[in-house]
């Protein structure tokens, strides 16, 4: 009811057949082996489910037509489409939408003829090519930005991986912490300085495939979630790629980055909504069951347990409306601001900071009503409680994301 009032109202006939077609493929596909996914340490389950979303034309789906893409690139239709992946597992939309939206998704719009040619075309082959978009560093004493890197307000000067013209190649020395899809990417886009004092001028992205030489990764992360997503760290040494493998140049690589950090919270927004969505469906389910007290009544009947109820459907339909909201202005940038604007970040830091909080309290309070029953395996509740979890803590956290929220309004000096 709530999905098909939306798409009604808002999106194109091709836009709604993208959607319902990761809808169907969450339910048939997705929803029959989530519980093993944690297990799933070769990620053999993990590569069928992308491989399965390859074949449906998802890797080619923003790729210009006359290389054989479906053109479809809208923040829009994919952040509705990550909601219903992620409804099944976070981590498979996490690392969907990392390889579309930012590695890819930068190449197509500056149309980088190298990138296209190089792996654009084997995205229209439906091959499936994951993406890591390497930004944040170690941070402290070990050196690096931290999660400084993704404050605007710093303008590049934290970013510790260095970048440097030698000829015809970009040399990249440094390291990278959290990145999704690192150590199994088969391209990386990295975040790098060419010299601090120039501000965003010095800010560059530059892509790098997997077997360029001088890369190399250290262990996966043990995480207490979203394990469908690998994390390790990557460091660079004297890493050599094509000078045409810059995203765009000065000035622009810094706008992209800017781009990515909105794009990417929009992205949050929607999938801890799908994880949120998920968990109020589980215990709609079991709390319609399920009987307590001396009245034989199941849970949902009993008042404290339906004033629950409501304050997750609250928190689930208003968490969608806004970062629908953001993915509807960040698509008319010529009505609401460049992508890379504070305005654009700061509506769609907004609906991710607001969304994150509502899908770790709704899968709190869903445990709540499930008692014991929801913090075990069996069931699926505490998946998504682990899941959603870290959304609300990468790209900065929910501190940062207040700054940005503030940025759309005044200047904040922080």
């Amino acid at each position: 009811m709530y999905r098909d009032a939306i798409l009604k109202e808002l999106y194109r006939e091709e836009d709604v057949i993208l959607i319902e077609m990761a809808r169907d493929f969450t339910e048939d596909v997705i929803m029959p082996v989530r519980q093993k996914i944690d297990e799933d340490r070769d990620h053999v389950i993990v590569h069928g489910i992308l491989e399965g979303l390859t074949n449906l034309g998802f890797m080619r789906a923003i790729w210009p037509e006359d290389i054989g893409g479906s053109d479809m690139s809208s923040a829009l239709t994919f952040s509705a489409a990550l909601e219903e992946i992620a409804r099944g597992d976070a981590g498979i939309a996490v690392s969907l939408g990392v390889s579309l939206g930012w590695l890819f998704l930068p190449a197509v719009e500056v149309k980088n003829e190298a990138i296209i040619n190089d792996f654009g075309k084997k995205c229209c082959e439906d091959e499936l090519v994951l993406g890591c978009f390497s930004m944040t560093e170690a941070g402290g004493p070990r050196g690096g930005g931290g999660c400084d890197i993704e404050n605007v307000n710093f303008h590049g000067k934290k970013i510790g991986t260095k970048a440097a013209l030698d000829g015809d190649h970009w040399v990249l020395n440094g390291e990278k912490m959290w990145a999704s899809n690192s150590g199994i990417a088969d391209l990386y886009l990295v975040t790098a300085n060419t010299d601090p004092s120039l501000g965003d001028e010095g800010i560059a992205l530059i892509y790098v495939p997997a077997d360029a030489e001088g890369l190399t990764f250290g262990k996966f992360e043990n995480k207490a979630g979203l394990q469908a997503d690998r994390n390790c760290p990557m460091f660079l040494d004297g890493v050599m790629v094509p000078k045409q493998y810059r995203l765009a140049g000065p000035g622009r690589d810094a706008e992209y980055l800017h781009q990515n950090l909105t794009i990417g919270r929009i992205g949050s927004a929607a999938m801890s909504v799908g994880c949120a969505q998920g968990a109020f469906e589980a215990v709609l389910e079991f709390t319609k069951e399920r009987v307590v007290g001396l009245s034989g009544k199941p849970i949902r009947q009993h008042s404290i347990a339906a004033g629950m109820i409501a304050d997750m459907a609250i928190g689930i339909e208003t968490a969608r409306s806004a970062y629908v909201t953001a993915s509807y202005k960040y698509d008319r940038p010529e009505e609401y601001g460049p992508r890379h604007s504070a305005a654009q970040l700061s509506r769609a830091s907004l609906a991710k900071v607001y969304a994150a909080e509502v899908a770790v309290s709704v899968t709190n309070k869903a445990m709540e009503l499930m008692g014991s029953y929801g913090y075990v395996r069996e069931y699926d509740v505490e998946k998504y409680w682990r899941d959603c979890k870290i959304i609300q803590l990468w790209e900065g956290g929910a501190q940062l994301g207040r700054f940005d929220i503030c940025r759309g309004y005044y200047d904040l000096d922080l």
